[in-house]
């Protein structure tokens, strides 16, 4: 069989196993050796490929970045952080009309910039804000639509996992990448703190307000959360203006946040050794993924699938936003059944060449670095859309009072908002690339 037809039939069959939940990394694994064994004809290069692949996979020094990130959520996550986050933002706009769900989105953005993981994010907020958002008299609805739509922020803020590996796959500026999202992410939680505004005006009896706490009680509710945003200034500032590598930012950011963590009595023994096993099993579970997208990407360049691609597009005489447009949709279908990882992984070694070659008017690393944006953004959306979105499962388990019917129906607006938001990205990319 024909190479490229070959690589052609190994995505359809690919997204199946995928939807069949045959692990994402295994899947790719096996395609990606079974295409390129097709393609040599025989075992011998195949075997040879995997030896160079596995070490030039992790030999990569970057990657380090990914468990020192994900150990900075982890004691992010055991220290209370979330809790603090919430009240702060609470005591502030708590009493004014949707207020509490505001404190909500704001204490997600917060946790989300030394968590870095969307799921994380909306589990962690959910046990902390629920609660407090049904005691304020919020519609299940609205609560948890509220929360998944939050929990979103955990990867548009940076510093995020998925902009790490999107920066390796097309060879890109982490800390470009990083000052990028920064601007998207904080309009992401501005334009949710509008959609509460508006229902709660909208629909009176879907949210309450809580009581006004005095200015001097709020100021000592913010101090308590400052070594949080010291430590988002610390990384971020520290990567961005090169006082840091991505890689020495993310180790003192995970000490920053360990350190925090121990102040507030949430770093015991027993929490630490289990905090650097759930790191050491999610890294390892993203390693798998990584492996697996390489061996397959490797099959798909030696069919030549995305080179061809990328001339079919220059041939078909459509404008290059069309094409934009038309990857974005198919980012935000299947992404409501992929999880985001696995999307940009599977697919960026395919559109990232399609699309590298058309004019949009940018110069190559503007334009990088704008679409890796713009992925990130469109697949966080399909974790908060209906039928099987991954944040809207998360946040019904939490609540099982309220029914998968409410947690569609409350989410919508923000889905909607998000595909605004993103419109205005495209028509104006200066939203991404103003602060570089």
């Amino acid at each position: 069989m024909d190479a490229l037809v070959l690589a052609g039939w190994s995505l359809p069959l690919l997204l199946l196993f995928i939807f069949l939940r045959v692990p994402i990394g295994l899947s790719m694994l096996v395609f990606g050796l079974i295409g390129s064994w097709a393609v040599f004809g025989n075992v011998g290069p195949v075997l040879n490929q995997m030896k160079s692949l596995v070490y030039s996979q992790f030999s990569n020094h970057s990657l380090s970045v990914i468990p020192l990130f994900l150990l900075m959520g982890q004691f992010a996550s055991i220290g209370g952080i979330s809790k603090d986050l919430f009240k702060a933002a609470e005591a502030f706009v708590g009493h004014r009309k949707g207020g509490v769900g505001m404190a909500a989105i704001g204490a997600s953005a917060g946790f989300g910039s030394i968590c870095g993981s969307s799921i994380a994010t909306v589990a962690t907020m959910g046990q902390v804000a629920l609660p407090e958002l049904k005691r304020a008299g919020y519609s299940g609805a609205l609560a948890t639509g509220t929360l998944a739509a939050g929990g979103t922020l955990g990867i548009l803020i940076p510093p995020s996992v998925l902009l790490v590996i999107y920066a390796i796959m097309t060879e890109q500026n982490i800390a470009k990448l990083f000052a990028a999202a920064l601007v998207p992410g904080i309009l992401a939680a501005l334009c949710y703190m509008l959609v509460i505004a508006i229902y709660v005006r909208m629909s009176p009896a879907s949210g309450g307000q809580s009581v006004r706490i005095p200015w001097m009680q709020r100021f000592k509710l913010l101090v308590v959360v400052w070594p949080v945003i010291g430590i988002f200034v610390l990384v971020i500032g520290g990567i961005y203006t090169g006082l840091f590598t991505p890689t020495e930012a993310a180790a003192v950011g995970a000490v920053g946040t360990g350190i925090v963590a121990w102040f507030k009595g949430g770093l015991t023994v027993k929490r630490v050794v289990s905090a650097f096993e759930r790191t050491a099993t999610a890294s390892a579970m993203v390693f798998m993924i990584v492996l697996g997208a390489a061996a397959f990407n490797s099959f798909m360049a030696l069919s030549q699938l995305p080179q061809e691609l990328a001339v079919w597009v220059s041939e078909l005489g459509v404008t290059p936003f069309a094409v934009l447009w038309g990857i974005l949709l198919f980012y935000l279908v299947f992404g409501c059944a992929m999880d985001s990882m696995s999307m940009i992984l599977l697919t960026i070694p395919i559109f990232f060449p399609m699309v590298a070659g058309l004019d949009f008017g940018l110069s190559p690393e503007e334009f990088a670095i704008w679409f890796g944006v713009l992925v990130l953004v469109v697949v966080e959306i399909g974790m908060i859309t209906p039928p099987v979105g991954m944040n809207l499962f998360v946040i019904k388990s939490m609540a099982p009072s309220v029914t998968i019917k409410e947690v569609y129906s409350g989410v919508w607006p923000f889905v909607l908002i998000d595909i605004i938001r993103i419109v205005l990205m495209v028509l104006f990319p200066s939203i991404v690339l103003f602060i570089l």
